[in-house]
């Protein structure tokens, strides 16, 4: 049976059918599924391995990146979230849903109790970042969506990109713990600290990272396709999480 996926939308979240498209080409079976429904009857998430927040501007960014939608989260769906996890859910936060994950507590929750220990703040230099980047997968992280993989590159796109940790104590706990799951190489398209491109929970099982994946699926949508062809795609992420949910 195909892993069904939960895929958050509406409220300004724009890249939900691309995720849909990857986690679909992986194998899985996604249903997008509008905020509204979803906190209208939080129960229905019990009926999906994997919970997918993708990127764009939930609800125009308004109040922060991704503020609104982590406070709805906190509020209204904390003891569901909590049991999917406890049951063994995978989740997955994509830029603006990275951005989301960090708001709500849900990554890193070294401390436990849906603490903010992570944000993603404004770019070090100032403005929206629409470019490639190589990320580097770190090996001895046990994130089950990145297993295996070496370098990948993806699609950056946004202008509050910038990983940063509550205080120097965290972030030292990230990298003892080894939950730094990506990290930039070559090029800091934002001055995130410590090069983090993407983090994961002490499980494995919960992801968030910048870049996007869903928007590299096949070796012709890279730009140096032809004189350097790509090893790897990011459906190989997706194809990783499919297979362990």
């Amino acid at each position: 049976m195909s892993a069904p996926v939960l895929i958050a939308c509406g409220f300004g979240i724009n890249s939900d059918e691309e995720l849909a498209e990857a986690f679909r080409q992986a194998g899985a079976d996604p249903s997008r599924i509008h905020l509204t429904d979803l906190l209208a009857e939080p129960g229905m998430l019990a009926r999906f391995r994997i919970l997918a927040f993708p990127g764009g501007f939930s609800f125009g960014d308004h109040l922060g990146s991704g503020m609104v939608l982590a406070n709805l989260l906190r509020r209204r769906l904390r003891p569901e979230i909590e049991a999917f996890l406890a049951d063994g859910g995978l989740a997955i936060g994509i830029c603006n849903g990275f951005q989301v994950l960090a708001k709500t507590g849900i990554l890193t929750n070294l401390r436990g109790g849906w603490e903010r220990e992570i944000t993603l703040v404004h770019n070090e230099k100032p403005g929206y970042v629409d470019d490639w980047v190589r990320v580097r997968v770190e090996p001895e992280c046990p994130c089950v969506w990145t297993k295996g993989l070496s370098t990948l590159d993806l699609p950056v796109r946004h202008g509050e990109g910038r990983f940063t940790a509550r205080d120097p104590g965290t972030l030292a706990r990230l990298e003892s713990e080894r939950l730094v799951a990506l990290r930039y190489e070559g090029r800091n398209p934002n001055g995130s600290a410590n090069g983090i491109a993407g983090v994961c929970d002490r499980t494995g099982r919960v992801l968030g990272l910048m870049p996007h994946p869903e928007a590299f699926l096949i070796p012709d949508n890279h730009p140096d396709r032809r004189r350097r062809p790509p090893r790897e795609t990011g459906l190989e992420i997706f194809r990783n999480a499919v297979a362990r949910s």
